[in-house]
């Protein structure tokens, strides 16, 4: 279960660090608390739950704090040299600032379904919203995200070459 919860973890914080302290807290308070926990029910979801309600948590403190960014999570990024690698660079970053500034509905959707791999079922059964509510917000965070990568291709391709002054 925890290369699903570090994943989760990951598309909540943006950061493989704070990703991997998410889930550390979260597998701390689902075994501080496992009396909670009913037998029978599944134990993926609790967990999830867990992670999601630490992030929210997170979240809050940090609007009283300020937001910071994890810039060294930015150099990480291979490609090959050259033009391609560095628009791909480019739409990578600004879909992953778009996929951060998304509605948190849309964002757990978008990770749910897109990255975790769930159904639609288990998504709508996990946030507790009907299949029709999952369904639009993930086409709303897909859309956005779309436009995001398109505006980036497109502003680049139609961006003047620069010239050259040798002397």
């Amino acid at each position: 279960m925890l290369p699903r919860l570090r994943r989760f973890a990951y598309a909540l914080t943006g950061s493989t660090d704070l990703g991997d302290d998410l889930v550390q807290a979260a597998c701390e308070r689902a075994l501080s608390r496992l009396n909670q926990w009913q037998q029978g029910t599944r134990l993926d979801s609790w967990m999830f739950r867990i992670m999601q309600t630490i992030w929210i948590d997170q979240m809050r403190a940090k609007k009283v704090r300020g937001h910071s960014y994890d810039l060294d999570a930015a150099n990480d990024i291979a490609g090959d040299d050259g033009e391609r690698a560095m628009e791909a660079r480019l739409t990578l970053k600004r879909v992953r600032a778009a996929v951060g500034e998304l509605p948190e509905d849309q964002r757990l959707v978008l990770t749910l379904i897109s990255i975790d791999g769930r159904s639609y079922k288990e998504a709508a059964e996990f946030l507790n919203v009907p299949i029709g509510t999952i369904t639009s917000r993930l086409a709303r965070a897909r859309r956005r995200l779309y436009e995001v990568a398109y505006e980036t291709t497109a502003k680049i391709s139609s961006a003047p070459a620069m010239e050259s002054n040798n002397g």
